[in-house]
């Protein structure tokens, strides 16, 4: 058991309200500066909609990620065979009207222009060429657009649905959509680490963060293929390839990444997790149905005294550990198991997870009267009389989750492989605590139906109210449990960086080869 430690993130995607503060919080603090203006290390996607760059899930067009080969697996679009064959011409690099062509605007013209009988106006102009432009795209395009033809319809998830489910979705009555903020997921099984051909890429063993040693980058952009979320991205003015370093300087300084300190929302929660790096390969060569229990299966218990022992003699501190144990990751993925990875068919070992969203869901709801003797509206008051009850019993409840406005199809092609008992079983979750906090703060649905909810859901009252609390409120200390850095280790971390000689991070052994990266 080769048992190391994970910064890992969830995404409670109920309570994204798809303002683009974190997206704007990253962008001014690591990619404001020529050649990056495309790059979005963090941004905010609507669902459902192609996404950015446009149609990135669909792997037919852009060869991201890993397939099954045999008993193992092998990357689809790099590697050393196919990266040699398109050294010169890669045609499964997104192109720039993928992104879109940054621009700003001359906005001087608006008060140096002279007399004239025309309004002046500042015209749009690429940042890449400095000429005058046609805006066609932008980072987030497609925002708040579900339902559109050129967009939502285009989502390569519904081609899990039926036609008639996809028709059901896009009548104006029924539209929904949500937000999904997306990121670098800093995988266990990264396919731009294996995809590099000069080894600029590496995961730090201290924190599993996945870095590009700008130093020995050569531009190959074989990571940008092999990454099948596209969250790497290339330079063009440096000629290096760069992507999200999970704001490791304000981690090790005890502060929270900046998307996380600016979402407004508060869906996001950081903490570390112990994993069993052994198991990586086995784990991401199994059968696509299989995927999703085989990652989860990776997380370790942190308070098992082997796995314990073991974290201590790779080299794992303290302070980690009890970070593990307090972890919010660990409750959403383990305990509670509501968090699921995003597209875990990639067979990246994604270390980001989501809560998928139960999105307004309206239970059949029906009136009883309680009394022979007032079977009537009250006429003073036009109101029901107190001895008519409201109704609602966990069946219609959960009936209508399964008949959501999303189709459980959909969300099953995103968070877990098309599996939707697995995405059932989370909305029952999340339904079930909504109706254990209603009867405890309203009190009109009964405390015997709130409890069979948390019953058919896999719930206790105590977890219902962890829940409860660990999403509506929780402190900034709950959702941020980091272990402080070490500083008598700072000397071997400025010593990795200086001669990167295969070293893959203090405290651990050099056992890439072995991980099939």
């Amino acid at each position: 058991m080769d048992v190391r430690s994970q910064v890992s993130m969830v995404f409670h995607l109920d309570k994204c309200i798809g303002c683009h503060t974190c997206s704007v919080a990253c962008k001014n603090i690591w990619t404001d500066r020529k050649g990056a203006e495309y790059q979005w290390w963090n941004n905010v996607e609507t669902k459902p909609g192609t996404g950015y760059p446009t149609k990135w899930e669909d792997q037919s067009i852009y060869k991201g990620g890993w397939e099954k080969v045999g008993d193992g697996i092998e990357l689809k679009g790099a590697g050393h065979k196919k990266s040699l064959a398109n050294i010169f011409h890669n045609p499964h690099l997104p192109q720039i009207d993928d992104y879109y062509e940054p621009f700003t605007y001359k906005y001087l013209d608006l008060i140096e222009s002279g007399p004239s009988t025309d309004q002046p106006t500042a015209r749009p102009v690429s940042l890449i060429t400095g000429q005058p432009m046609d805006i066609k795209s932008g980072p987030n395009w497609d925002d708040d657009l579900s339902g559109s033809p050129d967009y939502a319809r285009n989502d390569p998830n519904l081609e899990a649905v039926t036609p008639a489910e996809k028709e059901a979705m896009f009548q104006l009555e029924r539209m929904a959509m949500f937000y999904l903020p997306r990121m670098c997921n800093h995988c266990l099984n990264p396919g731009c680490v294996a995809s590099c051909p000069s080894g600029a890429i590496y995961k730090r063993g201290e924190d599993g963060v996945v870095l590009i040693n700008q130093d020995v980058c050569r531009g190959w952009r074989m990571c940008v293929t092999a990454c099948p979320y596209k969250k790497t991205y290339y330079n063009w003015h440096t000629g290096k390839s760069e992507k999200c370093i999970l704001c490791f300087p304000r981690i090790e300084s005890g502060l929270a990444p900046a998307c996380m300190h600016s979402c407004v929302g508060r869906i996001r929660y950081l903490g570390v997790v112990l994993y069993d790096a052994d198991k990586i390969h086995e784990a991401a060569s199994v059968s696509d149905k299989d995927l999703v229990d085989a990652h989860l299966d990776m997380i370790l218990d942190p308070f098992d005294e082997e796995v314990i022992a073991a974290a201590k003699a790779n080299g794992v501190a303290d302070s980690t550990i009890r970070s593990a144990q307090l972890s919010p990751i660990y409750k959403f993925t383990k305990v509670w198991k509501m968090a699921l990875p995003l597209h875990a068919e990639f067979r990246t070992m994604p270390m980001l997870f989501y809560v998928p969203p139960l999105l307004p869901v309206m239970a059949s709801v029906k009136k009883v009267d309680n009394s022979a003797q007032n079977s009537a509206l009250n006429e003073k008051s036009k109101v029901w009389p107190d001895n008519w009850l409201y109704d609602t019993s966990t069946e219609d409840l959960f009936g209508t989750v399964s008949q959501a406005r999303f189709p459980m199809k959909y969300m099953a092609a995103m968070f877990s492989v098309g599996d939707e008992g697995k995405i059932e079983d989370v909305m029952k979750k999340l339904m079930a605590v909504r109706i254990h906090r209603r009867q405890v703060t309203v009190g009109d649905i009964g405390a015997e139906k709130a409890n069979e909810a948390l019953r058919k859901a896999g719930l206790t009252a105590e977890e219902a109210e962890s829940i409860y609390y660990l999403t509506s409120l929780a402190k900034f200390d709950d959702r941020f449990v980091i272990p402080a850095n070490h500083r008598e280790q700072a000397m071997e971390l400025m010593e990795f960086a200086g001669d990167n000689k295969g070293s893959v991070g203090f405290g651990f052994k050099n056992d890439t080869a072995k991980r099939g990266l």
